[in-house]
């Protein structure tokens, strides 16, 4: 009823009512008065008529109320509708918590209870916003499908808000959570984020199967780190992306320099997107070399970038930006393709090398997109071999095995890179079909010197033996490393003794000179 009468409609209400009551009053108290004025004979016919309207208006009063009191429930039930719909547009569908749009629209005082005058002054920061990501998640997903997924982040959730201070904690989609405190030291600062990652990473049952993701925090303080939330949330998502590039279950503070570091990647990654469309990435060609008679048998295709100030950058900086970046299957189909165009070229018993991303094993479309510019270039998939390192395995063993088979039945070779750096197992190399194996340099620079590194690459020769599949040495940089694979029955090697990547202008030469240099040896 108070916000009828204090709308606009409920003022003109009131003040028709108030006209009407007045009208009413001096027509009853000059009722005479009026008759005689207006000179007619039958003034009691007059004063029924004067009697009937105030009756009339009257009537018209109780009926303006009866018409207050259903708007007064009309306006109630707007009011809730309203309040649904802002309920609805504030917080999450699945987990209930408030949502990234609660977040924005927040402030500190009085809705978030962070203006308790009871909370005595200290040295700490006002509040310290936590920005949460979990690690692995997307295999719970692919693994127990949505409705798992969706289990496991009810109880991540529920995990959180039993740590953090009522309406204190956000769901900004996926799994992406935000947690604020308030009044931490620093200590307990970095306790809290302690215990966000132990209670997130305890097991969680859902059904019959039990599930672990995870957890990876960055941390803010306001008003240290920003004036705002969303400028505090901002930074913390900058130390969200440190933490996770240190590993999984990683708290980081944010620090300024991470921001200077976050604006050259940004830089770097424009750079890489104008570098893929005007096609300034290119191949170079290392040899591989067979062992046993000294001839080359093909090349791997290595991703060589030169930028805007004419230095090269490092693939193991830029090749993890593409990956992050979702740039990684245009670069990967534009070297591809060149390289194709560039080994068509060469002698026909010479095969390419390609390097897979385990990024691209997640890509059910991979076999179409190889075979696609095979078909397009010409070039006989008997001819190629990709490389795929153990962990591309790990992600999604089902279908890398399905992604391999298919580009296998089509004549591309696989080949196994790194092999034993990464996290794969026994029971899960048994089930991929490999015709080689690459043994990482970091076991060559040790061979002849370390007894134990030497079991080692012995036994992954023999692995390899078992298998049916060539062995390929990676890091060949000297003449003792040469001569202890090829004692040892490697079938092929590659490094910089046996040649270093080299523009595709130059690998005829090369072939040619080595041809000359075997000739008179």
């Amino acid at each position: 009823m108070s916000e009828f009468l204090n709308s606009r409609a409920g003022t003109q209400f009131l003040y028709t009512c108030l006209a009407a009551i007045v009208l009413w009053g001096l027509a009853m108290v000059f009722m005479r008065e009026i008759v005689d004025y207006l000179g007619t004979a039958n003034g009691k016919g007059v004063a029924i008529a004067l009697v009937m309207a105030n009756v009339a208006g009257g009537v018209s009063i109780v009926y303006s109320l009866l018409r207050i009191l259903d708007m007064k429930d009309e306006m109630l039930r707007r009011r809730d509708a309203e309040r649904r719909a802002d309920y609805i547009a504030t917080r999450d569908h699945l987990t209930k918590l408030p949502n990234r749009y609660a977040f924005d629209r927040c402030e500190l005082a009085p809705n978030m209870r962070l203006d308790d005058a009871s909370e005595p002054a200290t040295d700490a920061p006002f509040a310290t916003v936590y920005a949460i990501d979990l690690d692995g998640f997307k295999k719970v997903n692919d693994l127990m499908g949505h409705q798992g997924g969706d289990v496991l982040l009810k109880e991540v959730a529920r995990r959180i808000c039993a740590l953090a201070e009522q309406d204190c904690v956000f769901r900004f989609g996926g799994d992406e959570f935000i947690a604020i405190g308030r009044h931490f030291s620093e200590a307990k600062e970095k306790r809290f984020a302690e215990l966000l990652i132990q209670s997130i990473t305890r097991p969680v049952r859902i059904g019959s199967l039990t599930a672990e993701v995870g957890a990876s925090i960055g941390y803010a303080r306001l008003p240290e780190h920003g004036a705002t939330l969303a400028e505090v949330s901002h930074v913390a998502d900058i130390a969200l992306y440190e933490a996770k590039g240190r590993g999984p279950n990683n708290h980081v503070l944010f620090e300024p320099e991470m921001q200077a570091k976050v604006s050259r990647r940004a830089k770097l990654e424009g750079e890489l997107r104008r570098a893929i469309d005007k096609g300034s990435i290119g191949a170079f060609y290392q040899p591989l070399v067979d062992l046993r008679s000294g001839d080359v048998c093909g090349f791997e295709a290595l991703a060589r970038w030169k930028n805007e100030d004419g230095e090269f950058v490092p693939p193991n900086v830029f090749i993890p930006l593409a990956e992050e970046s979702g740039l990684i299957t245009p670069l990967f189909q534009q070297l591809l393709r060149e390289a194709c165009e560039a080994a068509r070229s060469w002698p026909e018993d010479m095969g390419l090398s390609f390097n897979l991303s385990p990024v691209q094993m997640e890509d059910r479309m991979l076999p179409t997109r190889v075979i696609g510019i095979l078909d397009e270039v010409g070039f006989p998939p008997e001819r190629l071999e990709l490389e795929i390192t153990e962990n591309a395995l790990v992600s999604d063993p089902d279908l890398a095995a399905h992604i391999m088979d298919s580009l296998s039945s089509r004549g591309v070779q696989i080949a196994l890179d790194d092999f034993g750096t990464g996290y794969s197992n026994f029971s899960q190399l048994a089930r991929f079909r490999f015709d080689k194996i690459k043994i990482d340099k970091s076991f060559v620079a040790a061979c002849g010197t370390d007894e134990r590194q030497e079991k080692v690459i012995q036994a992954m020769l023999g692995l390899s033996r078992s298998l049916h599949a060539k062995t390929t040495v990676e890091g060949i940089e000297d003449h003792r490393q040469l001569a202890h694979f090829v004692s040892q029955g490697c079938d092929l090697g590659q490094g910089y003794l046996l040649g270093r990547p080299m523009p595709a202008e130059d690998v005829v030469t090369y072939l040619s000179d080595r041809r000359q240099v075997l000739a008179t040896g």
